[in-house]
């Protein structure tokens, strides 16, 4: 499993997870199971982790865990609150999530997802969904293209990118990784195009995964399923994603100013416990690359 997915910061999710041996805990990410192995570790014969995760290949991964404690769950983190219930679950004493996308997703070419390979344009970490990168890239129109690339990726000159897209796509259908980097090369400035691509491609990957609306209906039901002091320990890998994260756990919502009741107490269901987010040491980062942009963010449960 380790070969699938390197777990970044595994010491500190734990720490931050603070697991009783007899609790019920979730990690909303499988991907290649680092993550939920360790939290196995810690638990007795009462305790329960279930691990979330819509990736085929994470499913065969879980196959692997022989526990009794774990139970997989094939489902979008969106879907939290939902499917911990069908499995008689209401309240849970912890929650873990490493948001993004796995180095086995990035190093299988078929998914589509690097640029370091020539591959379909897909993207989608749900394979059985209807909308890959190929649908967005050749069917939306300018505009919707324009805000996606501006919003998702922060791209500078989105509009002209937007532009170039249609254009090319209007000569030949894009259908690959190649014939898309070709449309969009002279775009890309001079020195900094492995950059500019990545912020491309995450633009798109948000689009065609719902990821940022994805992570705010997680959050939300993350606090409502919480215990009393429970934790929720989330770790991001680029600004847009921790901009949520941190507004939610700070101000009970994703924008604008916390609430206050009549008394002038702050309305919010989470307790930030890490004042700064905690990023990986210096040793860590050369062992894996993937933890050179993870921010970790601890919370409780009010």
């Amino acid at each position: 499993m380790s070969e699938y997915h390197n777990p970044v910061m595994l010491q500190e999710c734990i720490e931050g997870l603070d697991i009783k041996s007899d609790g019920v805990y979730v990690d909303v990410t499988f991907g290649g199971g680092g993550h939920s192995q360790e939290i196995l570790k810690h638990l007795d014969e009462k305790g329960r982790l279930f691990g979330f995760d819509q990736d085929d290949d994470a499913k065969a991964n879980a196959n692997n865990i022989e526990s009794r404690s774990f139970t997989f769950v094939q489902a979008n983190f969106r879907y939290l609150k939902k499917y911990l219930r069908l499995h008689g679950v209401k309240k849970v004493d912890g929650i873990l999530a490493d948001l993004g996308i796995s180095s086995h997703q990035i190093n299988t070419p078929g998914r589509g997802f690097s640029t370091r390979f020539d591959g379909p344009l897909d993207m989608r970490m749900d394979t059985s969904q209807a909308i890959s990168a190929r649908e967005v890239l050749n069917d939306y129109d300018e505009k919707a293209l324009h805000k996606i690339l501006g919003q998702y990726g922060e791209v500078k000159n989105a509009k002209t990118l937007a532009a170039a897209i249609v254009t090319a796509r209007g000569q030949k259908p894009l259908e690959t990784i190649e014939q898309f980097l070709d449309a969009i090369r002279k775009l890309a400035p001079r020195g900094r195009e492995n950059k500019y691509f990545a912020q491309v491609f995450q633009a798109i990957r948000i689009e065609v995964n719902e990821e940022l609306k994805a992570l705010e209906e997680f959050l939300v039901q993350s606090a409502e399923v919480l215990k009393e002091n429970g934790k929720l320990v989330v770790m991001s890998y680029h600004s847009l994603e921790d901009r949520l994260v941190k507004n939610y756990i700070n101000k009970g919502k994703f924008y604008g100013e916390v609430e206050k009741d009549l008394y002038g107490n702050q309305i919010k269901p989470l307790q930030s416990i890490t004042r700064k987010p905690i990023i990986a040491s210096d040793e860590e980062i050369n062992e894996n690359n993937r933890a050179r942009s993870a921010k970790l963010r601890i919370a409780e449960k009010i």
